[in-house]
């Protein structure tokens, strides 16, 4: 082994222009001289995991915590969807709940071909670009995908004090029309898909260092915990160790990073991109 230690990092950044309607972030990922514990929190949405040199994997939409240990002096090129904007698979999203599966599996010697390109890239960074290139020719090759099941999220999201019933009527579905299209688009029920947006509204604003938006008697953790509509802090508490395991002081380190010391503004522009500017002081 060389002498020279090997770099940390993790960079996120938004996707190319042809997907961010459907694609959430894409990243770079590298791994130093010791193994990483990469805790995977639910996001609504699935993703691709392509380790240069390794095998690539998908991870399924989440309802709880998955812990994977990372091998040191790896790099990792990832991509978040959006729910309802999973890549073309052969599975149903619903089948694949809570799973880490060898996109082999599910795109065959395609997986395999693609998971070389990017081994042979001259950079991590022009593989992060092939990647989208190849995932652009798949969507334009693709049926179309369920836009009702987009709009749903999208008046899911936390921002919006919208109950599983209000989607279901402004897109003139019946409850359980909704609930099966979502399971198929996202793999989640409404409510499952609307809590996993919730969480995600409060770490976009953790991670940026938000303020409230000016509630009464409600500032820091609890003032956030409100905006995204949770009853209380004991709520997001019991929420966040559910869906993380752990407590939201353990997850962040504080109100204004995250405890893993990355950067995930690019992940959470979109949520930030729609939540009401806070209300002046006075």
């Amino acid at each position: 082994m060389s002498g020279i230690a090997a770099p940390a990092s993790y960079t996120e950044r938004l996707p190319i222009a042809q997907l961010r309607g459907v694609a959430r972030t894409v990243w770079i990922q590298q791994v130093g001289d010791e193994p990483y514990i990469q805790r995977h929190l639910p996001t609504g949405g699935v993703e691709l995991h392509f380790p240069v040199g390794g095998r690539p994997h998908l991870l399924g939409p989440l309802t709880g915590p998955l812990v994977e240990v990372i091998p040191a002096r790896t790099t990792v090129l990832g991509v978040r969807f959006f729910p309802g904007g999973a890549p073309p698979l052969p599975a149903f999203l619903d089948d694949l709940v809570d799973q880490r599966v060898l996109l082999q599996d599910l795109w065959g010697a395609d997986a395999e071909m693609l998971a070389e390109a990017l081994a042979l890239a001259a950079s991590a960074s022009v593989g992060l670009a092939l990647l989208q290139r190849r995932l652009l020719q798949e969507y334009r090759r693709a049926a179309h995908l369920d836009v009702l099941v987009r709009e749903a999220a999208r008046i899911l999201m936390p921002w919006r004090p919208s109950q599983v019933g209000d989607a279901a009527d402004a897109l003139a579905l019946s409850a359980s029309q909704l609930r099966r299209r979502c399971l198929s688009a996202t793999g989640l029920s409404p409510k499952v898909l609307q809590r996993a947006l919730r969480f995600q509204g409060f770490l976009a604003l953790a991670q940026a260092g938000a303020g409230a938006s000016g509630r009464r008697d409600a500032d820091g953790v609890a003032g956030l915990a409100a905006d995204v509509g949770y009853s209380d802090q004991a709520h997001l508490n019991r929420e966040c160790v559910r869906l993380t395991g752990v407590t939201p002081l353990q997850l962040l380190g504080g109100v204004d990073r995250c405890a893993c010391g990355h950067d995930h503004l690019a992940s959470y522009a979109p949520f930030l991109a729609g939540r009401p500017m806070p209300l002046p002081a006075g």
